[in-house]
């Protein structure tokens, strides 16, 4: 699984971890990916995708209809 938000595209990021002493070490920021399963009403079947935190919200606020509609223009397969 691609730690890759379906929705807001959202990936890790990358920096340095400093130390007190001001070492520096590679390190990576993951996004909060959740796993969710959303009820499609228009197919009549379920729809799984991994979601950031904020997508979720994104989800609430305009609707899963309208998600998937604008997933589907972008060219991603469900």
């Amino acid at each position: 699984m691609s730690r890759r938000c379906d929705v807001t595209g959202a990936e890790p990021s990358f920096g340095n971890a400093v130390s007190h002493s001001h070492r520096r070490t590679r390190r990576r920021w993951n996004p909060n990916l959740q796993s969710h399963r959303s009820w499609l009403p228009s197919e009549g079947r379920w729809v799984r995708l991994t979601l950031t935190a904020r997508a979720l919200r994104t989800v609430d606020r305009k609707g899963i209809e309208k998600v998937v509609a604008e997933m589907r223009a972008r060219g991603v397969k469900l």
